[in-house]
């Protein structure tokens, strides 16, 4: 059954990647083109030569972009998939659709909007190379930690709901979340590598179109899978006891 969920998981991601690719390349190259722009004109008056492209811009953004984006789908969608197939079932009697299109949105503030917070996107010429290791690993040690304090915040919540209600449990588990996530980024470094000449709206519209492309990702693979789910009628309806016929 597993294996069911998971195939059906990575179409979802596919499907989301190929939509993602297309809202990439409408919202998100021209704003890449502008910031490559930008960067050349820099070196140019810095009397500094253009650095050899190793793979050509249209290759980057079109078959490049392609590859990559609906890759990540894939990925994701099937990583989704096994956590829905373990928590279908032991997070209450939700429908498919339904926990798929909470899982999605969790997936979502976990993944990107906890970690750009702290470290938005930058388009090319922003931030320095020699810094980029470094700058990589706190973006990922920050969804690491996201992570963790979702799941430590959905424990809080079980154990809230049973004394004050699912509401208030809810409430309770939101505030313990927002907490954490505050205490970690106000500890963890600043990086800031724009360059002072930046388009100010350049940076706005880039990381925007970061963001878009991600909200396509997520809304697009926990509605589909879901539906997915749904029509095929793997599962029985949700239970405590359900979600152990996922696996058999």
């Amino acid at each position: 059954m597993v294996g069911k969920l998971l195939v059906r998981g990575m179409l979802a991601g596919i499907a989301a990647g190929l939509l993602t690719f297309g809202f990439a390349r409408l919202v998100g190259e021209p704003q890449v083109d502008q910031a490559i722009s930008f960067e050349e004109k820099a070196d140019a008056a810095k009397g500094e030569a253009p650095e050899p492209e190793l793979v050509s811009r249209g290759t980057q953004a079109g078959l490049g972009l392609l590859t990559g984006v609906v890759t990540y789908g894939a990925a994701f969608g099937g990583l989704f998939s096994l956590v829905f197939a373990f928590a279908y079932g032991r997070v209450g009697a939700l429908s498919a659709r339904a926990l798929s299109a909470w899982l999605a949105l969790g997936a979502f503030i976990a993944l990107v909007i906890v970690p750009n917070i702290k470290y938005p996107a930058n388009p090319p010429s922003v931030g320095n190379p020699e810094t980029i290791g470094v700058r990589t690993g706190l973006f990922f040690l920050m969804i690491a930690i996201s992570l963790a304090a979702m799941v430590f915040s959905l424990k809080v919540r079980r154990r809230a709901a049973l004394k004050l209600g699912a509401w208030n449990g809810s409430i309770v588990a939101g505030v313990v979340f927002v907490v954490i996530i505050a205490a970690v980024q106000l500890s963890m470094p600043a990086i800031n590598e724009v360059p002072a000449a930046f388009p100010a709206v350049l940076l706005w519209k880039f990381r925007v179109a970061a963001i878009g492309m991600q909200v396509i990702m997520w809304t697009t693979i926990g509605l589909l899978f879901g539906a997915m789910v749904e029509r095929s009628k793997l599962l029985a309806p949700a239970t405590r006891g359900a979600a152990k016929s996922a696996y058999r």
